[in-house]
């Protein structure tokens, strides 16, 4: 079973390895989401598969490090693409959430990517 919560946070960022003149190579920022997915059983007595409150917790550092900053500056996200957030975000949480299945991040309505671990 699946269970996930989803965050957002607001960042500026650019992305330095695109091509000359890439629209992505300025300054700009996005309203980031967040959702984290935690597979597992939902055993008997509680009937889930954890707390949304122990997610909502093992999140908030990240958030606190990522919101309302510029990306660039994080060490291991000066390239923050979507990919590498969404990684840099994995790493971080999955050794306190073993459970974790999948990072998603949308940077914008119709953009985003999924992250599944290695």
């Amino acid at each position: 079973m699946d269970i996930y919560k989803e965050f957002r946070f607001e960042a500026a960022h650019r992305l330095p390895n695109v091509p000359e003149g890439h629209k992505c190579a300025r300054l700009h920022g996005h309203s980031f989401q967040v959702r984290l997915t935690v597979s597992g059983d939902a055993p008997a007595p509680s009937g889930w598969v954890m707390d949304f409150a122990e997610l909502k917790s093992a999140f908030k550092p990240l958030h606190d490090d990522l919101d309302h900053r510029y990306l660039n500056e994080l060490p291991g996200l000066e390239n923050p693409t979507s990919e590498n957030i969404a990684r840099w975000i994995w790493n971080r949480l999955q050794p306190a959430l073993p459970g974790l299945s999948q990072v998603e991040i949308r940077e914008t309505c119709t953009s985003g990517c999924i992250y599944r671990g290695e």
